[in-house]
């Protein structure tokens, strides 16, 4: 059985056989499953009026452990956006109720990010629901594949330098 990849792949070797475009082969596939993951994703956290990026801080404050709280600065450090971008994220959640800031007691130039009590809530309530549409979007591979899917993945993660940040949520 052929994918849609297969079909791409068809069609270089005929028209460029002169290059191995093997990568496309696990490339492309890659990237047509991030979307379709993506779109995925996008649906069951807009059934709780959140967006991917909101999500990712509510989870990774909420599996910081309690107070469930960081500074900008760590949460920077363990997540892949930038300060622009938090800010903006941040400011968007503070008015759902989602977040707060409050000043460092040690530090008062430091500002955490907190998760207030109705974002400890959604958390709890979405993260079941979110896993299992992920393991449904992963159902078509056995428990050996999926191992070996993501030590695969995992190793070429690591070959770009995308390790555990020194700073630990």
């Amino acid at each position: 059985m052929a994918d849609a990849v297969d079909a791409v792949l068809e069609q270089w070797r005929r028209e460029r056989p002169d290059i191995d475009i093997w990568p496309v082969g696990i490339v492309g596939r890659l990237m047509r499953l991030s979307r379709m993951w993506d779109m995925s994703i996008k649906e069951v956290l807009a059934k709780h009026g959140l967006e991917p990026g909101e999500f990712d801080v509510l989870s990774t404050l909420r599996r910081s452990g309690e107070p469930y709280e960081l500074t900008a600065g760590t949460f920077l450090k363990v997540s892949l956006v930038t300060t622009g971008a938090i800010t903006l994220r941040v400011d968007k959640m503070q008015d759902k109720g989602l977040v707060t800031r409050v000043r460092d007691t040690a530090d008062r130039r430091s500002v955490k990010i907190r998760l207030t009590p109705h974002g400890l809530e959604v958390i709890d309530r979405v993260l079941p629901e979110h896993i299992a549409n992920q393991a449904r979007l992963l159902q078509s591979l056995d428990e050996e594949h999926r191992d070996q899917f993501a030590a695969i993945m995992s190793g070429l993660l690591q070959s770009y330098g995308d390790t555990p940040s020194t700073t630990t949520p």
